[in-house]
């Protein structure tokens, strides 16, 4: 009785049908990851943001006595 009491209220407010992404919207978050992946890398590989973090790993692995 209550799981059709809640198929009813989902059809009324048009989710019946909307069990997850489809095919298409796993296409587009997959493209949209792989081009934030790429400019991040590009990023991360740069001169100027390669030689910071060296530095830091550089200070984190120093002892100081």
């Amino acid at each position: 009785m209550l799981a059709r009491v809640r198929r009813a209220w989902r059809v009324a407010r048009g989710e019946a049908g909307d069990r997850g992404m489809s095919t298409a919207e796993y296409a587009v978050g997959t493209v949209a990851a792989a081009g934030f992946a790429a400019v991040l890398y590009k990023i991360l590989t740069s001169g100027a943001v390669s030689a910071e973090m060296q530095q830091l790993i550089e200070r984190a692995l120093s002892v100081r006595t």
